[in-house]
């Protein structure tokens, strides 16, 4: 396993990068109107969120990012 994948769908997308980005100490790699995501080396893990169709939906997807097939 190379790096983790989680996406969760948030209701407040500025309020959410705000904690996500004190927690992990690192702003977001990728920032667009509804998505955010931090590729994170400690843990390794891509954690994105976005608000929109799944503010209400809480964890959209979990996965497993790898080099190649």
């Amino acid at each position: 396993m190379k790096r983790l994948h989680v996406h969760v769908g948030v209701s407040d997308l500025e309020h959410s990068i705000l904690f996500y980005s004190t927690l992990f100490a690192a702003e977001p790699t990728v920032r667009k109107g509804d998505y955010a995501k931090w590729m994170l080396d400690d843990p390794r893990v891509n954690f994105a969120i976005s608000q929109g169709n799944h503010a209400r939906k809480g964890i959209e997807h979990l996965g497993i990012q790898v080099e190649d097939s």
